[in-house]
């Protein structure tokens, strides 16, 4: 038989001392589940106050909000894709006074020298105040906010919010306008468009408008040049493509940089080009012809009126020349010579209700008609007062005042074939198709004008601004500028209206002075022909190969149709 085999039985001392391991394990155990349970929620409560922060908090005191009033902005961009206006994050700087831990009166002084616009002591009511904060600078310069970061005082506050640039500083700026301190349109198109450029929808969506930046950057420079040169208070310019009734350049001086518009002189922010009413003179007497042509009361240009050295208006009151014919003269030395007293006679003919009918065809009994809110109503007679004599006197562009893109509009209208089209700031495209228009010259009209317009460059008061090779038509226009409700015999304005080319017409432009000055060049003469003229010159000169046209010197207009019925002075 097998022996038993011995059992093995553990001593008591053994098995308490396990018995204490396991204890001792399970204390531990948990000490550290508590232990982890305490680490991740204040793990998880860090989180959640980084995130409370992020979203609402003020960063231990060193900025306001990361959820900024200011309402995000598409981009602007010109017809060529150019940024014109786009949205960057800027410093916004505040003060805090009730987390000021420093030495108060010392903060003040600080405060003093780096933003002078306070002394210490208004800087010490300020830190004094309160309020929960107060804004000491938006749109802060780095170099400040880099000087009031290291002041290390936690009751400065610093935070970044969005902020309208304009990278091309003054160029189009009466077109762009400008944002509010908050953000939203003030002005220009940034008004004009709000609803747009604010749409969250289409924030990646640039807004283009039909401005070249090349065109307007020649239109600008020639205008300020002129300005300068003549010391005119102002000027104003507009180019029309005028088949789609696209802005391709539009200008405004005194200049204006958008980056600062709030703190610029207010004569600087008038936009003299779509809300500014002048009488432009004689760039109305083609209108007048060309609705005697539509009604028939001209038949040619060869039709002859006594043009002697003064005519009586019913009312009494006689219309003169400067450079009276003293005889018999054709429409077409009418508009050559521009002759006031031709011109009344024509308008005569016309008549009263038909000359308001063509105006009001044309837009210029109405509010200009373009994007922008800064819009000017042309200013004239009441109907109700309105009689032959002052029929005559609009006839010839007086009694009458309108904007200058009031005025690039109707002769867009006369040589686009007769269609008035409202003039677009945005680029015609399949979203942006061309208006459809209205008839206010046939066609015939707006054909026979050409030649006609072109005269007035070749043989008459318009020649300076002619730009050779380019075909170009236009009219002089030289008003009398109202002061004080009264015609000043000292201050003019000065236009000239033209269209290019004239054989085949696709652009019409405006430009205007503002009081010019005579100068030794134009031996003291202050009148279009010496100084708005050439500065049409100079623009198509310049824009003509930006926009695709060569030179041509065998082309032009029907010149045939007008040169028999000038007269050739010996």
């Amino acid at each position: 038989m097998n022996a038993p085999t011995p059992a093995l039985v553990a001593r008591p001392e053994r098995l308490r001392l396990v018995g204490q391991r396991r204890q001792l394990l399970g204390i531990m155990h948990q000490r550290l589940m508590v232990g982890m349970l305490i680490f991740g929620a204040v793990i998880g409560a860090v989180v959640l106050r980084l995130t409370w922060l992020g979203l609402f908090g003020d960063h231990a005191g060193r900025q306001l909000t990361a959820a900024s009033a200011t309402p995000e902005r598409g981009d602007i961009v010109d017809r060529e894709g150019q940024p014109l206006a786009r949205t960057i994050d800027s410093w916004t700087v505040a003060l805090q006074p009730a987390k000021v831990i420093g030495d108060k009166q010392a903060l003040s002084v600080q405060l003093a020298s780096l933003m002078p616009e306070k002394d210490a002591a208004g800087w010490l009511a300020e830190i004094n105040s309160t309020k929960s904060f107060i804004y000491l600078r938006r749109r802060a310069a780095p170099r400040l906010v880099q000087a009031l970061n290291a002041l290390g005082e936690p009751g400065i506050a610093l935070s970044r919010e969005p902020d309208r640039l304009y990278p091309q500083t003054d160029l189009a700026a009466h077109v762009l306008g400008s944002t509010d301190i908050d953000g939203h349109g003030a002005s220009g198109m940034e008004r004009g468009m709000d609803e747009y450029l604010s749409d969250p929808a289409r924030r990646g969506e640039p807004l283009q408008l039909s401005i070249s930046s090349r065109i307007q950057q020649a239109l600008e420079h020639e205008l300020l040049s002129a300005k300068t040169q003549f010391n005119a208070l102002g000027a104003a310019g507009v180019l029309l493509d005028i088949h789609t009734g696209e802005v391709l350049a539009m200008t405004s001086l005194p200049q204006l940089n958008p980056n600062i518009a709030g703190n610029m002189d207010p004569e600087a922010q008038f936009n003299r080009a779509t809300l500014g009413v002048f009488e432009l003179g004689s760039t109305f007497k083609p209108f007048t012809v060309a609705m005697a042509l539509d009604t028939g009361d001209v038949k040619s240009m060869g039709q002859i009126y006594p043009c002697y050295d003064r005519f009586l208006r019913p009312n009494g009151r006689p219309v003169t020349d400067t450079h009276p014919f003293g005889r018999p003269c054709s429409v077409a030395e009418i508009m050559m010579e521009s002759s006031n007293i031709g011109t009344a006679q024509i308008a005569g003919q016309v008549g009263t209700d038909p000359m308001r009918e063509f105006l009001k065809g044309m837009g210029f009994l109405d509010k200009v008609e373009i994007e922008l809110p800064e819009r000017g109503r042309s200013l004239t007679i009441p109907k109700s007062g309105w009689d032959m004599s002052t029929t005559m006197t609009v006839g010839f562009g007086h009694a009458i005042a309108v904007t200058p893109l009031h005025l690039a509009l109707g002769y867009a209208t006369l040589y686009n074939g007769g269609i008035y089209r409202p003039a677009t700031l945005l680029k015609v495209d399949k979203g942006h198709p061309v208006a459809k228009g209205r008839r206010v010259f046939s066609e015939e009209t707006s054909y026979k004008m050409r030649s006609l317009l072109r005269l007035v460059v070749t043989k008459g008061t318009g020649k300076k601004a002619d730009a050779v090779g380019y075909r170009v038509g236009g009219k002089t226009g030289t008003a009398e500028k109202i002061i004080g409700g009264r015609y000043s015999k000292t201050a003019n304005i000065t236009s000239f209206a033209g269209v290019f080319p004239m054989d085949e017409p696709r652009y019409a432009m405006v430009v205007m002075l503002d009081e010019p000055k005579g100068t030794a060049e134009t031996f003291g003469f202050r009148t279009a022909g010496w100084n708005a003229a050439p500065t049409f010159g100079k623009v198509v000169a310049r824009i003509a190969p930006m926009l695709g046209m060569r030179p041509d010197l065998k082309r032009d207009a029907a010149m045939n149709e007008v040169l028999p019925f000038v007269r050739e002075e010996k």
